[in-house]
């Protein structure tokens, strides 16, 4: 039986990876930072939220024209962000911020697009950091997830099934299903397609109604 998540696991889990994070999971997402990053750098100069910026591995990508703020819970991983933005020279990075992605500090309508990558998985509450991330967009603007979604069978489900019971330590659900964040009102899904490598993340992009 998988363990529920809270912000005190969460936090925890992600100062033990923090110093390792990027030299293991930035090789691991690498691939699919990159192709979400084509898609984000396609659209019109844009006010960006990056929800779950942690070390802020993908910060270097957005094209200048895109002002990003960034926001995670953990204040270790943030740490190695602002270290990242002063030495890359990032200006259009207008702020890296220890915030809650349930409580969004943000008013209504403050972005025109709001991105989390391998975040919705790692939350307590993945409605509610969607329904957060919905209320600071514009209509008409985007909201961009990226995530591991469990299998429904095979190998890498019955690993999946076995891990779950570590959730908690691991700092991460990993039996999260998709359905968890379909069907939001106010949102429309416009693009969804799988990611390398071996197709074990998925690109889902809603337009914010």
């Amino acid at each position: 039986m998988e363990r529920q998540l809270d912000e005190g696991a969460v936090v925890a889990a992600y100062a033990r990876w923090a110093p390792i994070y990027d030299p293991i999971f930035g090789v691991i997402t690498g691939r699919a930072i990159r192709a979400t990053m084509r898609m984000l750098n396609a659209l019109p100069p844009s006010k960006v939220l990056e929800v779950g910026v942690g070390t802020g591995i993908a910060l270097p990508l957005y094209r200048r024209e895109h002002r990003i703020t960034g926001i995670d819970l953990s204040p270790d991983m943030l740490r190695i962000a602002r270290q990242r933005v002063a030495k890359r020279g990032l200006s259009n990075v207008e702020g890296i911020v220890e915030m809650d992605a349930a409580r969004l500090a943000f008013g209504d309508r403050s972005f025109d697009v709001a991105v989390a990558m391998f975040v919705m998985s790692v939350v307590p509450d993945p409605q509610r950091v969607l329904g957060e991330m919905s209320r600071v967009v514009k209509p008409g603007g985007r909201l961009v997830t990226v995530n591991h979604f469990r299998a429904e069978g095979g190998v890498r489900g019955q690993v999946e099934r076995w891990l779950a019971r570590y959730g908690a330590k691991l700092g991460w659900h990993p039996e999260f299903a998709i359905e968890t964040i379909l069907g939001h009102p106010g949102l429309t899904l416009t693009q969804r397609r799988t990611l390398p490598p071996f197709a074990l993340y998925t690109l889902l992009v809603f337009e914010r109604t």
